[in-house]
């Protein structure tokens, strides 16, 4: 699954607002991974998270990459990975309900 489209605003902003989607949503979880990501580029990480006692796991999920327009717009590519496992699909579900419903949050 590949989702693009372009954001209103600079891809720091986007990574704000996408982070801040993600958290109150509560299904999953979204950080800029600062050693991916240049000075034009952002990569974000999105997890899944099962905490259990104090053992937390984490699942990717897949990535976001936003990219600099330079005219005040950021491109925004979304790509899942395969998070393995017995709950493959329904990570997977959750992941593309999230991208879709990014995608019409932000799409410019």
């Amino acid at each position: 699954m590949a989702i693009e489209f372009v954001a209103n605003g600079s891809p720091k902003e986007v990574a704000q607002a996408i982070e801040q989607y993600a958290h109150g949503q509560g299904r999953v979880t979204a950080i800029v991974v600062p050693w991916e990501s240049t000075g034009t580029v952002l990569s974000m990480s999105v997890t899944s998270v099962k905490a259990d006692g104090w053992a937390i796991e984490h699942t990717n999920l897949g990535t976001v990459r936003l990219t600099d327009a330079s005219d005040g717009t950021t491109a925004v590519a979304i790509s899942a990975h395969d998070p393995g496992g017995t709950d493959r699909s329904q990570l997977t579900s959750v992941f593309e309900r999230f991208a879709e419903e990014l995608r019409q949050r932000l799409k410019a």
